[in-house]
């Protein structure tokens, strides 16, 4: 049987990630697999690309022919180089940041909400103690009367 290492779409329309797997050759594109051997999502700013490095050389060394945009994430992830024992096995991929910027809006929110909630009963005290004041003021114009 021959095996093509591939990408399986899916997501929704205009928004679609993929799947990289190990497939027939003569399998539809999204139809059955053997495994799933990572990740590719190009929404992602940088794209980010899961790969499960030791399967890919599995399957690579038992003959499987990687499809030329799984080539293209292999030789950024550097599994490719790996496998031809080639130099820059490192691969170009970075990881992207932990924080992402979702994370920060939230936390922006949070620390927003916290300075309006701390001036509200800043002036809640404030507006409390003139209150007082013109009570005793009040209060002790009655008694001069």
């Amino acid at each position: 049987m021959a095996t093509r290492i591939r990408l399986k779409r899916m997501g929704r329309k205009f928004y679609a990630f993929y799947r990289i797997v190990v497939v027939d050759q003569r399998a539809k594109r999204d139809g059955r697999v053997i495994e799933e051997v990572g990740t590719y999502d190009p929404n992602t700013q940088p794209s980010t690309i899961h790969v499960k490095s030791d399967r890919i050389q599995h399957w690579l060394s038992v003959g499987a022919q990687p499809s030329d945009p799984v080539l293209v994430l292999l030789k950024i992830t550097g599994d490719w180089q790996t496998f031809k024992h080639l130099p820059g096995a490192e691969g170009t991929y970075r990881e992207p940041a932990v924080k992402s910027a979702a994370v920060e809006a939230v936390e922006k929110a949070e620390l927003e909400a916290q300075k309006l909630k701390a001036a509200k009963s800043a002036a809640a005290e404030k507006a409390k103690q003139e209150a007082e004041k013109e009570d005793s003021s009040e209060a002790s114009e009655e008694s001069a009367e």
